[in-house]
């Protein structure tokens, strides 16, 4: 299972990553945390990282690569990741697919957590969380009480889950995350999954989606389209398919056909040879009457004559 799990802010994506890493036994990869472990351990890629952030600028992709490269070649990442927060951009992503490709672990799936605005913005707006254990709570379901359940802690709502704030996060989101759409959907990678609903329905949607496995492009055949052998009806001009008469002409073209081969139509047909059989006989023997007439005026003539 290679994965990486798209998602705006509150659709739950971290929380099912957590669920996947604990069914599959691979680690859920993410680039803040890699990040914050680099520079709290003091390695040479934290080291930079930690100088750059200082200097109120972005953590370059080289060095998020970086760290990307070293996690994945730990012993727990060789049955695979889920890579949650990287790529953010179109280039970002092209730097990941041949970093994974030259690692030979390329990616199998992307997964978007599809939940609607209205629905993160509750969940968001609504999310209170306890200071002291870090337990994440939302005031939908508190009925009113304000203190963690574990430790009695009063809890908070953090900056970020203002109203205000949530709406431009989710604005970024939804600019940054669209190009990645587009680019993952044509590489046939792109699976979106419906983020609304019992946790355990949304949590058996991720698992099917993730082991879903793509089609190679060379394993695609495409036949040949069959050869069509409709009937066609010769016109004058040109050669039309039957399939494109239209309905009305079709419609008399069988009406007419079953008019000419029914019963009275067949009798018809066989009065009409028969009259003109009887026509014909009756002019072949009327005619020898008209030459004896003929030929008996001549004797006469004759006789007379002598």
């Amino acid at each position: 299972m290679r994965i990486v799990l798209l998602g705006a802010p509150g659709s739950g994506k971290g929380t099912q990553a957590q669920r996947l890493q604990a069914r599959h036994g691979v680690p859920q990869v993410s680039s803040g945390d890699l990040l914050r472990d680099a520079v709290a351990r003091g390695t040479e890629l934290g080291l930079k990282a930690k100088a750059v952030m200082e200097a109120g600028q972005l953590v370059s992709d080289d060095i998020v690569l970086g760290l990307i490269r070293d996690r994945l070649s730990r012993p727990d990442a060789a049955k695979g990741f889920i890579l949650d927060g990287f790529p953010r951009n179109r280039d970002q992503a092209n730097a990941l697919s041949a970093l994974l490709n030259a690692i030979g672990q390329p990616l199998d799936a992307v997964l978007l957590l599809d939940v609607r605005r209205e629905t993160l913005m509750q969940r968001l707006a609504g999310r209170r969380i306890c200071p002291k254990c870090g337990t994440v709570y939302n005031v939908h379901s508190l009925n009113g009480v304000t203190t963690c359940a574990r430790d009695g802690t009063e809890l908070y709502q953090r900056p970020d889950d203002k109203e205000d704030v949530i709406a431009k996060r989710l604005e970024v989101y939804e600019k940054q995350t669209q190009p990645l759409i587009d680019h993952y959907s044509k590489l046939g990678l792109l699976r979106v999954v419906a983020g609304e609903g019992e946790f355990e329905a949304v949590f058996e949607r991720m698992e099917a989606a993730a082991l879903t496995k793509p089609v190679p492009a060379a394993a695609v055949r495409v036949s040949a389209a069959p050869v069509s052998t409709k009937k066609t009806v010769a016109t004058k001009k040109k050669t039309v398919s039957t399939k494109t008469q239209p309905k009305k002409s079709r419609t008399a073209a069988k009406s007419a056909k079953r008019k000419a081969t029914s019963k009275p139509a067949k009798r018809a047909v066989a009065r009409k040879g028969a009259r003109k059989v009887a026509a014909k006989r009756a002019s072949t023997t009327a005619a020898p009457k008209k030459r004896s007439v003929k030929t008996a005026s001549r004797s006469k003539s004759a006789r007379r004559k002598k």
